[in-house]
């Protein structure tokens, strides 16, 4: 098959300049002198450092992505007005959605063709060329994953190769064949490494990431919204793929973090069993400024209804089926002490900790035991022994009521001082997204059993203080919420694999598509993912309320649309190919 891209096209597009050449010639990694000579090759450090640039790939903390996807139904937008829309409601001239992933496969493409030649060990050789494997599956995947069809090659172009730079796109099944093959490649030939290097174990859980993704797209996909119809072959093959890759991971030395939130608000995560790959920060050093998300005196994006909603109750049964509490009003709490001088009574509080003490026990780490709205407290501090109290006298509100304390860092004593420079480190691959990955491999390939649920979700409901599960039980359980057309077990198994991962990365939505459920963010046809709490005992007024619900966003509403499936092919990138690069159907 005709290998192709366009690098360089693409990059005038978003850079505005008006040739090839005048891109191409800019002294860009790797194409200077110095890197172009052969015995650069040959200097294992100099190879190192060029795949060292690939951790950049690895945002941590640095991006919005955790709490902040606001393309979800886990946040209620935090803007104070209007309801967050689709990032795509027009064609853009340029995006860099599309144009930087290009950027990195030439990196990783000049790596894999430089290699071989050079006077490394095989061993060395497959170690280096598996990292820029591995990392080119990554983008080639998240292209994919946004456009379809895209553009390929697993060669570095000569700028004077017109042919290939005004290619068309190749068709997506084609490209992720190709991912796939990069993924496999990595898993035999990175090896050993630590939880802030590469190693075969990354590469794994990226496999079964990336993987499961393609099984349930192509289980899930329509002609009309997605371009191509379902193949049940294909997403079988791929499932298979994702379960023996989550496998691989699982039968490693790796076991769960005593405690959930750990894994979110700790200043070094070395020594956390559950790390299979984390972004390491350093105070002083390499710091980010996540906790400007959550810890503001400005309106934040708080957890939505629905959300809430989706915890089971300590009976292990949803909102629908539960014989436990199921009162979700918090109530007035007098008396709240400060946090630092332990003497000044700064107020009261709508306290919900009796509430959160009825549910999965991952919503009670993941939000504050106080609603957050007009004159209530600070959020809750934690100390080692996971004792709370309030700290400072200003009052944090959140556009649903719901403060999160999921990301806090327990060295910070004042939370005015911590929205820059946090050092908490940032999980990116950690073994309790493998068990959500491997047991839905298995239920949507029909093949899982009751020795899978205790190898996997089990250990996960016994970290929640939830009961353990069989197939039989969760596929009985028939929530009446269940609005996905699917069975009761794979609801279940989704459900676990949503409150794992509240607020991590950008999952949430990436879900909605890859189940073909992007409707769920309509917030017309589903109300509750714009409410908030219950504040009907309240003392403090707020604006906007749903009978006894905050109203998070009152002003506009975000309508599904079916060409949010794909994103739109920018449209400098379809000019600067002279119409070999086509738009996406449903956005001509």
């Amino acid at each position: 098959m005709k290998k192709t891209i366009i690098i360089s096209a693409l990059a005038i597009a978003s850079l505005g300049l008006s040739s090839c050449d005048d891109f191409l010639n800019e002294n860009r990694f790797p194409l200077d002198k110095q890197t172009d000579n052969p015995s650069y090759w040959n200097n294992e450090a100099n190879v190192q450092k060029q795949c060292d640039y690939l951790y950049l790939n690895f945002a941590g903390y640095a991006s919005s992505e955790f709490y902040f996807a606001t393309r979800s139904d886990n946040n209620a937008s935090g803007t104070g007005g209007g309801f967050v829309d689709w990032i795509n409601t027009n064609v853009p001239s340029a995006s860099a959605s599309w144009s930087a992933p290009y950027e990195v496969i030439r990196q990783c493409n000049y790596i894999i063709t430089k290699v071989p030649g050079s006077t490394l060990t095989e061993s060395q050789k497959g170690k280096y060329i598996g990292i820029a494997r591995l990392i080119r599956a990554q983008q080639y995947y998240w292209l994919v994953r946004a456009y379809g069809d895209v553009q390929y090659t697993d060669e570095v172009i000569d700028p004077a190769n017109e042919e290939a730079l005004m290619s068309p796109r190749v068709d997506r099944d084609v490209v992720m064949d190709k991912v796939y093959d990069d993924l496999d490649f990595a898993c035999k030939n990175i090896g050993n490494g630590s939880k802030t290097t590469w190693s075969s174990d990354l590469a794994y859980a990226m496999t079964a990431e990336i993987c499961l993704y393609e099984g349930t797209y192509c289980k899930y996909r329509t002609l009309a919204d997605n371009g191509k119809a379902p193949d049940e072959a294909r997403a079988n093959k791929f499932l298979g793929y994702a379960a023996t890759a989550a496998k691989a991971v699982m039968d490693k030395n790796y076991s769960l973090n005593s405690t959930y939130i750990g894994n979110y608000n700790s200043v070094s995560l070395e020594n956390n069993p559950e790390m299979i790959f984390y972004k390491e920060y350093k105070i002083a050093l390499l710091t980010h400024s996540q906790i400007n998300y959550i810890v503001q005196t400005t309106m934040i994006a708080g957890m939505s209804k629905d959300a809430f909603d989706s915890y089971l109750f300590k009976d292990g049964l949803p909102l629908s089926k539960t014989s436990c509490n199921k009162n979700d009003a918090g109530f007035v709490k007098k008396g709240i002490i400060d946090g630092v001088g332990a003497t000044a009574i700064i107020g009261d509080e709508l306290y919900i900790g009796d509430l959160l003490a009825e549910r999965d026990q991952r919503l009670y780490q993941t939000i504050d035991t106080c609603l957050g709205y007009g004159s209530t407290p600070t959020p809750q501090k934690p100390d080692a022994g996971m004792t709370w109290a309030r700290v400072g006298s200003a009052r944090l509100f959140s556009s649903s009521g719901y403060l999160t304390r999921k990301f806090d860092n327990p060295e910070d004593i004042d939370w005015q001082y911590r929205q820059s420079g946090n050092y908490t480190c940032a999980p990116q691959y950690w073994l309790s997204y493998v068990y959500c990955m491997y047991a839905e491999a298995k239920a949507e390939l029909g093949t899982l059993t009751d020795e899978d649920l205790d190898i996997s979700i089990n250990k996960l409901y016994a970290r929640a203080e939830l009961p353990k599960q069989t197939v039989a039980s969760l596929s009985s359980i028939n929530d009446t919420a269940n609005d996905m057309g699917v069975s009761s077990l794979i609801w279940e198994i989704r459900r676990c694999r949503r409150c794992e991962l509240m607020f991590d990365r950008d999952f949430r939505y990436w879900d909605l598509v890859r189940w073909h459920q992007l409707d769920k963010l309509d917030n017309v046809k589903n109300p509750d993912i714009r409410l908030g709490a219950n504040i009907k005992n309240g003392n403090a007024p707020y604006a906007y309320m749903s009978g006894d619900y905050m109203l998070a966003t009152p002003n506009n509403n975000r309508i599904y649309d079916a060409r949010q499936y794909l994103y739109p092919v920018p449209q400098n990138q379809i000019n600067l190919t002279f119409g070999a690069v086509t738009q996406n159907p449903l956005w001509k």
